[in-house]
Formats: structure tokens, sequence, C-alpha cells
């Protein structure tokens, strides 16, 4: 079957399990009924969007409660501490105090980890009722939900062990009192008044689009409105046919019963939209909780689409949710951009092309950008318009379970790049003058303007707001079994200054002052609160450049309740390193970089995403080789000495990132072969009102795609840097070396540029001169016995000269070196990374005296 929207053929995927009929209905018929009404997923007579190629799909209540806003926070009269970066792991000696943190901070998070199970409330799905007949993988993760609805969220801790994790704390008590008792009062408020906040996460069954037996009930909040009435193809669009009644809550609400053959009124695949009078004057909208949404060719703002296929059209998921990885590791991937042609690619191909290869390579998690409906394709999904509707470019919503439940049977764990931080500032199919205010769902006035990325800012402290994000979230990890979030721009949400200009040097008092959106931070304990509470094995993952304190510390605790914060620090460093001579380069200084963050709290480290990958920025591999890329990648002809130092150092910097950066690695799609060039998006030339002309690129999709053919093809030096990347994530797997409790740095010697550290059983030693190598090079280490080359990126696998030999044995004599108690002898050729592995089933006789 085909589903066609005006212009737009959506092909639906190939099932990748059995379907629960083989005799489908068909929506036309179900549609036919009402001769008038038009389905704009069912018109066979429109003709297909070019960019959407690709394979075919299944072939193969009660009223609202409106909370007042929240007072401002008072902050507390207490001084600075004097210290600059209080809250930092600072620069030390490499010899002792690093490796005592490191050592700590991993025994902390096992602690922590414990500790945080005991408190979350897990009714598991597999503890509901099946009956010998329902035995398939399927019927558990279909019952999910079910079990989710059952499930009572913990009451909120007393939230005082933050102040055990970090006693520095202590001196910004009152406002983190504060904080932790604004926490309180909301979870109280909506334990109240919405029954829970279980419940209160379900807004999405209130407001939007509710089905039942009898009809359909549409719900709109937009107090602002004077009059709305619901509009669409089911009754030509005629304002007057069906208008809808306000309650005491600016609530809007309509129901519509069913045709007299019991058919529903509104027709699955149809258009609606809301039309409203406004103080801003009449306006249609696209319904705020609509569940998808199309852009026809020729027009500019999109189409709200009901969505309701019916029952045995409906994608049912067939595999359970992989656990949780101790160590993360993440592939950052954009769906449309996936392909190796110049197009939008979709879910299907995704789901049959590209997860296949993250698996191999090694990858544990993927990491899916621009899900949310934004109808700016260059704005990399981050322009939100359409919270709960999945990008309709790449499919509809039945083809992104189809792709999500292919993963979940890869073992892939799926996280979503979701959007809390702003929404886009259109008006015509975004939230932006929703009902003719600019105080909606948004602060008002320039509060509720994101100057620099031309969008809305959420108003965090209203009921209704925290009713829809907090829904938002729900919504994507119960209906299509995402198993985590990686929050953006979170930094800009914790701070009324969002961020900008602004130097975080690590003084508590920039974190917990009058700058500090209370608000927003009570959103985000609650939103993980709600995460960790109906979902304990889902991950949250925020972007915060500022370091906040607590940020990964559960809510219970005191903290914001994050499991991981993305390290974005590493990346800035290795941009500036790369902009400097080798010569220059200073080891203690990247260490420090790797190493800097705060004691208990989980990071994600990266050395590049996607953010480096864009259009006047460079990646990592064009820092390095630049133009030398396009004419010297081929094992056929010699490469010049910048591609030899590019493959080197990408190498090392990627290996010394995952080794020491965190206790998660995350990569963007290509990199892992050193893509060439930038993303740039499709755009046309534009003219600014103010009489500025910016060239585009004719809309060019030239450079949206990824090669992935480079790094498959053997005849070129991409390949050996997979190859690299592909060993590195696999070494990971096997010895879980990022989560290792035995973390201990021996060595970062200036002179020779070398720097050494051990991780679980493994001894990392990296020689990052240019030209020295050094024989018979003497390396500390715990362990006592026999070591062997684990991975070594001199490899000719790996693009090196294979000047080490594999076979060879390393036996640890006794006698302190480094500190450490034992050691053994190397050869560490120029510019190479190589991980001895300790063997321990040689017999002792063999190890050396």
């Amino acid at each position: 079957m085909v589903y066609t929207l005006p212009g737009i053929r959506l092909h639906p995927l190939p099932s990748i399990s059995q379907r629960a009929s083989n005799d489908r209905r068909s929506v036309v018929a179900a549609a036919a009924s009402t001769s008038s009404n038009r389905s704009l997923l069912l018109r066979k007579d429109l003709f297909t969007r070019k960019f959407l190629g690709g394979r075919s799909a299944y072939e193969s209540a009660s009223p609202s409660f409106i909370a007042a806003a929240t007072e401002k926070v008072l902050v507390p009269g207490t001084q600075s501490d004097g210290s600059s970066s209080t809250d930092q792991l600072e620069a030390l000696d490499a010899d002792t105090d690093e490796s005592k943190i490191l050592e700590s901070e991993a025994k902390l998070d096992e602690e922590q980890v414990g500790e945080t199970s005991e408190m979350t409330s897990a009714v598991l799905v597999e503890d509901i009722a099946v009956t010998e007949e329902e035995t398939s993988p399927g019927v558990v993760i279909s019952k999910e939900s079910e079990a989710i609805r059952q499930i009572s969220i913990p009451p909120p801790g007393a939230g005082q062990r933050i102040y055990e994790i970090d006693p520095l704390l202590g001196n910004h008590r009152q406002h983190l009192e504060y904080r932790y008792s604004h926490y309180k009062k909301m979870r109280e408020s909506i334990d109240k008044y919405e029954g829970g906040l279980e419940a209160f996460s379900r807004g999405y069954e209130k407001f939007g689009f509710t089905r039942s037996e009898t009809g359909i009930t549409y719900r709109e909040w937009a107090p602002g409105a004077k009059s709305a009435s619901l509009i669409g193809d089911f009754n030509n669009w005629n304002p007057n046919a069906d208008v809808m009644t306000r309650n005491e809550f600016g609530v809007w609400e309509i129901f519509l019963p069913n045709n007299a053959d019991n058919s529903p009124p509104i027709p699955h695949g149809s258009r609606v939209k809301i039309r409203m009078d406004t103080p801003s004057g009449i306006k249609d909208s696209i319904p705020a909780w609509i569940k998808f949404s199309v852009q026809a060719p020729g027009e500019i703002p999109y189409n709200g689409i009901y969505y309701d296929p019916p029952e045995e059209e409906k994608y049912v998921f067939q595999h359970p949710r992989p656990k949780k990885p101790k160590s993360l590791r993440i592939y950052e991937a954009h769906v449309g951009m996936s392909s190796t042609e110049p197009m939008i690619n979709t879910y299907a191909n995704f789901r049959d092309d590209v997860l296949p290869r993250i698996k191999k390579l090694g990858y544990n998690a993927v990491q899916i950008m621009a899900i949310q409906e934004h109808s700016y394709y260059a704005s990399f999904g981050y322009h939100v318009t359409n919270f709960f509707a999945p990008s309709s470019r790449c499919g509809t919503p039945d083809d992104l379970k189809s792709m999500i439940d292919k993963a979940h049977e890869l073992g892939l764990v799926v996280l979503m790049d979701i959007v809390h931080s702003h929404s886009s500032n259109n008006t015509l199919d975004g939230l932006n003058m929703f009902d003719g205010t600019d105080s909606h769902y948004f602060h008002s006035g320039e509060r509720g303007y994101h100057w620099m990325w031309d969008s809305r800012l959420f108003n965090y402290g209203h009921w209704e707001v925290l009713r829809y994000l907090l829904s938002n979230a729900r919504w994507w990890l119960d209906e299509y079994k995402f198993d985590g979030f990686r929050f953006d721009g979170v930094t800009s949400m914790m701070y009324t200054h969002h961020g900008l200009q602004v130097a975080f040097t690590g003084n508590y008092s920039e974190y917990f002052g009058l700058a500090t959106d209370v608000d927003a931070v009570v959103y985000l304990m609650l939103v993980n609160d709600l995460i960790h509470g109906l979902f304990p094995e889902a991950i949250s993952i925020g972007e915060d450049v500022s370091g906040m304190p607590t940020f990964c510390i559960p809510v219970q605790d005191g903290g914001v309740g994050f499991d991981y914060r993305l390290h974005m620090a590493i990346a800035d460093k290795w941009i500036e390193l790369l902009q400097l001579r080798d010569e220059d380069w200073k080891m203690g200084d990247i260490v420090h970089t790797l190493t800097n963050r705060r004691w208990s709290e989980k990071c994600v480290s990266y050395a590049e995403s996607h953010d480096q990958a864009l259009v006047g920025d460079k990646t990592i591999a064009f820092w390095l080789m630049d133009k030398d890329m396009y004419e010297f990648m081929a094992l056929d002809r010699p490469a010049t000495p910048r591609i030899d130092r590019g493959i080197a150092l990408h190498k090392m910097i990627r290996l010394i990132t995952m080794g020491l950066g965190g206790e998660g690695y995350l990569n963007f799609m290509g990199n892992e072969f050193g893509h060439p060039e930038w993303i740039d998006f499709p755009r046309a030339d534009q003219q600014l009102p103010d009489g500025r002309f910016i060239s585009g690129n004719g809309n060019s999709f030239d450079k949206c795609r990824r090669r992935f053919d480079l790094g498959d093809a053997d005849y070129l030096r991409y390949h050996g840097l997979q190859e690299f990347d592909q060993a590195m994530q696999h070494l990971e797997e096997a010895h879980k070396f990022m989560t290792s409790r035995h973390q201990y740095i021996s060595r970062k010697n200036e002179e020779e540029r070398v720097i050494i550290f051990e991780r679980e059983d493994l001894v990392f030693v990296f020689n990052f001169h240019w030209y020295n190598s050094y024989s018979d090079y003497r390396v500390g280490c715990l362990h006592a016995g026999m070591y062997k080359i684990a991975l070594d990126s001199d490899d000719p696998l790996f693009g090196g000269f294979g000047r080490l030999d594999h076979d060879a044995e390393y036996f640890t004599f006794e006698g302190s070196f480094d500190n450490r108690p034992r050691s053994f002898m190397v050869y560490a050729p120029a510019r190479t990374a190589v991980v001895y592995k300790l063997i321990t089933d040689v017999a002792p006789t063999s190890v050396a005296k």
C-alpha cells in the first residue's frame, strides 16, 4: 500500500515482522463512505516527491489546572569561595592525584547507581501475565505501555546527598534548598491536581485529537483566542461547521461523533487546522499536539495531518528494548542526510542500510537527530515546529517505529536528540503566537526570544507548558520506544543569559545566582524524574557547556538528574590544537582537558560531533589533511607528509578521547573514516530585508549526504580509518575500559611527547612526537605478567607503517617506575597509539623477575 500526500508518496516500510493480518483493509475504502472527505494519505493521482526516493514500506477528562507563574529565586548573600575552579578537576600531578580522583569517581559512580536503583520504582514489563499463546518477544514490548501506566513514581527524597558529594555546595545551600523546595512543591501540586506525574505526562490523551468508540474529541489550550473552530478536508474547511467551546481555563473543545456507518468523522490522512479569532487577528494554525504534519510541494507552511491508520495498518513492535549499556558508545546520525546519494533519505533506507553498519562498527547506541518536525531543513532539526510529530521528510510515523524496532533487534539503544530548549519562530506552522499572544507557551518580550537562534523560549514556570513538554518526552519514549534522550541546548535553558557571551570559570556563584532560571532547572528535574521513574533503563544526556554542579546527580539526592553530561570542551580543545604546530602541543594540557570533569558525574566525550562538520567549520580530518584529501587518499599513489600526519593523528585523537574523556563516547556519522569536506544543507539565494544578499548553493544536496562508500572502499585510505574506529569500538566492548574502576595516568612527558595511562587490564601508550621513536621504552604498570598488543594504530590494516610485531610478548619486571610497582619495555614509534593487554593465562614462571 502507498500512502499519498499532496505531491508526496510515503511508502510504508517492508515489515520486519509478521503482520497481524495479511488481509489488510484499504484505507481508501474506510474513507469512501464520505465522498467529500479527502484523505491526503490516500490520493493516488498525485506526483511523487523526488526527494523521498527509496524502497517501499510494509511490502517485505478533567479540566486543566493552570498554576500561577513562579516567583523569582532569592539569591543568597554568600560570598565567593575565592576559587576560580572549585567545581572542576584541577590540573593535578599525573603521577598521583589524577588517578586517585578517577578511581574514586568510578567507585562513587557504582555506589550511586546502586543506591539510586533501590529508590527507583520499576514495574517491569516482564511482570505482566502472559498466556501460553502469547510467547513472542513482541508480546512483551507491546504490553509495555500498559505496565508503565501502573507505575507510581517515587516521591521526592531529602535532596541532601549533594552536600556529601561536594561539601563546597554548602556555601550555596540557600539557593539549592530553594531550588529543591520549588521542585517538591511542583511535585506536590501535580500529585494533588493531576493525579501524579505519570498521569500528568499523558497530556496527549487529553489534548489534541483523541479517538473513542463513538467519535473524535479535539482539545486545545488557547486562552488568548476569542473563538475557535476545527477546520479541514473533512468539513471542506468550513469555519462555521465545527465551532469549539471554551472552558474557564482557556481550553477549547469539540466532539465529532462517528458517521452513520460508524466510520471516523475525520478520515485518516486528511488535513486539519484550528481557526482562531485572536488578539492578532484571524489565523489558521496546526494543532499544537498534532502527531503528523506535511509540507506540500510549492507551499511554505506545513499542513497538520490527522494520523490514525486502521489497526491492521499500524506498526506493531516486535523486539524488546536492549539493556542499558554500562559503557555507552553513541553513533550520532541524521536520517535525512544518511544516504550516499544527494537526496533526503528515508527511515526505511536508514533501517536497512545504516543500522547494520552501525552495529558492525561496534557502537551500542544510535542517537537520531532531527526527529521532531521542523519546517526549515537546514536548521538540523533544532527549530522545531511540531513537537509530537516525526519529520515527514523521511516517512510516516509507522516507518519510524519500524526503524527503531530494527535497531532494537540489532541490540542498539536508540536515543533521540530532543529539543525542549526553544521553539521555531514560525507563526504559520509552529507554536509562536499560537493563540495570538506572545506569552502563550513562551515568556513575553525579550526574555521569550533567543536573539542568536532567532527562536522562542519556553516559560517553564507555567503549568500547561510543563504538561506539554513532560508529555512530549513521555510520548517519544512510550509511543515510539526511544530509549532515552540527548537534551539539546540545556545551558541556554538553565540561565537567563543563555550562556551567550559568558565565560564560565568554575566559580560556584556563576551557577547559583540571579542568572539561574530556577523554573527551567526544576523542569529538567521533573523530566528526569519522569524518564527514570517510568523507564528505569532509559538514558538522559544533557548538552551543557557551563559545568553546572549537581547536573548528573540523581534528583532524589538534590541533583538535576541527568545520567551524562556532554563533555563539550574536548572538541574545542582539539580544534584549538589543530591550529598549532605539533611542537606547541602540551601533553599536560591534553590530559587536563580530557579529565577535567566533575567528580561522580558521568560524561560523554567526543572528538567532534555534527557541530564541527557544518559548513563554516572543519572536521578533524579536514583540519589535518585539508585539500590533500581530494588527491592523495588512493592507495595506488604515494601519500603526502600531510596525509601521513593526518591519518596518524586522526586515530590517536579519537582513541585518547575515548580512553580518558569520560564514561561514554560519541561519533558523528561518517567521521569515523574522516569524511571529507563539510555539511551544507540545500539553500537558495536570499535577499535580506536590510538589502544584504546571501548566496545559496542552488538547493544542492551534494554536500548534505554521507559518503559511506569512501569508508568501504579498500583502495582508499579512508578505509583504514574506518577499520581502526571499528577495532577501537570492539576493544572497548571487550574490556569496558571507559567505565573501569582501575584508572591511572602514569606519564605525560612534555619533552618526549608521551602519554601513558592504565584502564582496566589495558595499558595505553601514546607517542605524539612527530619524528622521535623510542626503543626499549619503559612503561610502568600495576599488574604483573605478560602483555601483548591489543590495538596498534600503526597496523597496516589501519593505514599505518607496520613498525610493531604483534606476536611479540612483553613481560613485566619488578621495581617502582612512574609510581607503578612494575614495568615492561616496548618500542614506541613516532605518532602512534598502542594498547597493551594483560594476558592472564600465562604460567607464572614465564614472568620476568
